[in-house]
C-alpha cells in the first residue's frame, strides 16, 4: 500500500475528474502548461513597487521597505529570477519539442510581471481551456503551494475565468529524481571541493560538514504544512515541509556516499527570516549553525541550498554573500552546490511530471526517492492551512475553483482561523 493510502477502501468517485484516496487525478488532455513563479524586480525603479506587491496586506511603509531593498539595491535593483525563469521556459519548451509534445508554456509570477492573472487571460485568450501548472517551488507549506493555488482560485474568480478556464498543478516534487539528483552531483563536487582546499591548506583530515539550507517560514506555518484533518498524517518534526526536506537531505547523502565513497555530517539550517521579531520561525539560521559548527573545530562547511529551485536574490545574497563570508571570517574552507536551474535532468524532470498528468504522451509511474512520495496531485482537505482567512483556491480536494472537481468526498470545511498579531507569512519559499 502506498504511504500516501492510509486506508484500504477506495472513496466513491464524485468528482468530475476522478480524485483517487491517494490524491492522483486522472490523466486530462491539457493544452497548455503555466510555468508559475515569484517574480522579482529588474531595475532600480522596481525594488519598491515589488517589495509592496511582496508585503501587500500588512501595512508596511515604505521607509521600511526601503530598509531590507539593499541586497537587490546592490545587485543593481535586479532580481536573477526572472532571467532564470526565461531560460528555464525555454528549457521545458525544447524539451517538450524534443518529445514531440505539442503543449504550449506560458509564464506567470505572483510579485511582478508577467503577472499571473494577465497570464492566465492570456491563455485563454489563445484559446486554451485545459491548463497544468508547475510551479518554482519544490516543497510542501503556505508559500510554497497553496499560496499559488490560491492566487489562480483569486485570479480566475475576479477575471470571470472561473468556469471558462481549468486548471491542475503538478504534485510537490522535493523528492523526485529530476529535482534531487542534480543536488547529487552538486554535493558530491562539493565535498570534494572543499576537501582538496583542506589538502592544499595542509589539512587533509580536518573535519567537514553539509548544511542543507532552505528557507525559514514561521513555525505555525510549518505545523500546517500538508497536515489534513480529514486525513490525519504524522510527520518527522511535526512538520511535512521540514519532514520532506530531511527525508531528501538523507537521500542525498545515502547516494553522495554510494557513488563517491565520500560522506560527512549533515544538517539542516534555516535562511531568510523575515517578518515579526517576536513571531517564532523555524531555527537555526544558517550562519548561527556555521558559528556553532566552527567552534566545534569544524573546518570546511558545504552548502547546499536544497530548498530552492533556482539560484536566485535569496540564495546569491543569503549564501553566496552572508553565509561565504561567515565562512570566510571564521577561516573554514567552503563551497556552495549549485541549485537545479536548467540542469537537463531538473527540466526533463519537469516534463516527467507534466507527462504524469496528460493523457497523452503519459508516464504511469510517478518516481520518488523518499518514502513520502510521491506527493498529491491533489491537495488534501485544508492542507497548508492560511491562518489570515479562506480565499478561492484551486488543485485542493476541498474546492471546485478552476472547474477542476467536485468537492473531495470526504472533505471538511479547513480552519479560517486569524492569525495572531504580528504575524507576518514568509516572502515567498520560492523567493527572488
Amino acid at each position: 500500500m502506498s504511504p500516501l493510502d492510509p486506508q484500504e477502501t477506495a472513496t466513491a468517485a464524485t468528482a468530475v475528474n476522478e480524485v483517487t484516496e491517494a490524491g492522483r487525478m486522472a490523466p486530462k488532455e491539457y493544452d497548455a502548461v503555466l510555468l508559475a513563479s515569484f517574480g522579482g524586480p529588474e531595475g532600480q525603479d522596481d525594488v519598491i513597487p515589488f517589495l509592496r506587491n511582496v508585503t501587500r496586506g500588512r501595512g508596511i511603509p515604505d521607509e521600511r521597505l526601503e530598509e531590507v531593498s539593499h541586497h537587490y539595491r546592490a545587485n543593481g535593483g535586479i532580481s536573477p529570477i526572472n532571467q532564470q525563469n526565461r531560460e528555464l521556459k525555454a528549457g521545458i519548451e525544447a524539451e517538450l519539442a524534443a518529445r514531440a509534445i505539442d503543449l504550449p508554456v506560458f509564464w506567470g509570477n505572483r510579485n511582478w510581471a508577467p503577472y499571473i492573472p494577465q497570464t492566465l487571460q492570456e491563455i485563454h485568450d489563445a484559446g486554451h481551456r485545459k491548463v497544468l501548472m508547475v510551479t518554482t517551488s519544490a516543497y510542501s507549506c503556505y508559500s510554497s503551494c497553496r499560496q499559488y493555488r490560491e492566487d489562480i482560485g483569486i485570479a480566475l474568480t475576479e477575471s470571470g475565468l472561473d468556469g471558462k478556464l481549468e486548471v491542475d498543478k503538478v504534485r510537490q516534487y522535493f523528492d523526485h529524481p529530476g529535482f534531487v539528483e542534480p543536488f547529487i552531483e552538486g554535493t558530491a563536487a562539493g565535498l570534494a571541493e572543499v576537501r582538496a582546499k583542506l589538502a592544499a591548506d595542509g589539512t587533509p583530515d580536518a573535519p567537514v560538514h553539509i548544511v542543507f539550507a532552505t528557507h525559514s517560514i514561521p513555525t505555525r506555518d510549518a505545523e500546517a504544512a500538508g497536515r489534513s484533518d480529514a486525513e490525519p498524517r504524522h510527520f518527522e518534526e511535526d512538520s511535512a515541509y521540514v519532514a520532506q526536506h530531511l527525508a531528501t537531505g538523507t537521500e542525498v547523502i545515502r547516494r553522495v556516499e554510494a557513488e563517491s565513497g565520500d560522506t560527512a555530517p549533515w544538517s539542516l539550517v534555516y535562511q531568510s527570516r523575515s517578518g515579526a521579531p517576536q513571531v517564532p520561525w523555524l531555527e537555526p539560521d544558517i550562519n548561527d549553525a556555521i558559528e556553532e559548527l566552527a567552534g566545534k573545530g569544524v573546518k570546511g562547511i558545504v552548502i547546499v541550498p536544497l530548498g530552492f529551485v533556482s539560484d536566485h536574490m535569496e540564495v546569491v545574497w543569503d549564501l553566496d554573500t552572508e553565509a561565504l563570508e561567515t565562512c570566510a571570517r571564521l577561516g573554514l574552507a567552503a563551497s556552495r552546490v549549485p541549485t537545479p536551474g536548467t540542469h537537463r535532468k531538473f527540466v526533463g524532470g519537469i516534463v516527467d511530471l507534466i507527462c504524469e498528468r496528460t493523457a497523452a504522451n503519459n508516464i504511469a509511474d510517478r518516481p520518488h526517492l523518499t518514502n513520502l512520495g510521491p506527493w498529491y496531485d491533489v491537495c488534501r482537505p485544508g492542507c497548508c492551512a492560511n491562518f489570515r482567512g479562506e480565499k478561492p483556491t484551486i488543485a485542493g480536494a476541498d474546492t471546485t475553483v478552476g472547474t477542476g472537481h467536485d468537492p473531495y468526498p470526504a472533505a471538511s470545511a479547513a480552519s479560517g482561523a486569524s492569525a495572531p498579531a504580528g504575524s507576518s507569512a514568509p516572502a515567498g519559499q520560492d523567493a527572488s
